[in-house]
């Protein structure tokens, strides 16, 4: 799979089922190579984009529970919306 693939793809909190946004960033570990978090935008919903929260979240690797055909799903116990 491609970064070009991974940011089509929408990310989803199985908590809440919150869109958290769309993959803009990947980090990796510079040893190994490996990808070690997507990175997407931390504060996404209307009362965010009024006050201009647009930082970014990180999701570490394991929490990825499942990358299918058109989403990520994500088991991130930090998934709640911003301002909380």
């Amino acid at each position: 799979m491609t970064f070009c693939e991974l940011r089509k793809k929408d990310v989803i909190c199985i908590g809440d089922g919150r869109l958290l946004g769309r993959v803009t960033d990947l980090e990796f570990d510079a040893s190994s190579g490996q990808v070690r978090a997507l990175i997407v935008p931390g504060g996404t919903g209307f009362s965010c984009l009024l006050h201009g929260d647009r930082s970014m979240m990180s999701i570490p690797w394991q929490q990825i529970a499942c990358i299918g055909d058109d989403v990520i799903l994500v088991a991130q116990p930090s998934c709640r919306p911003c301002g909380k």
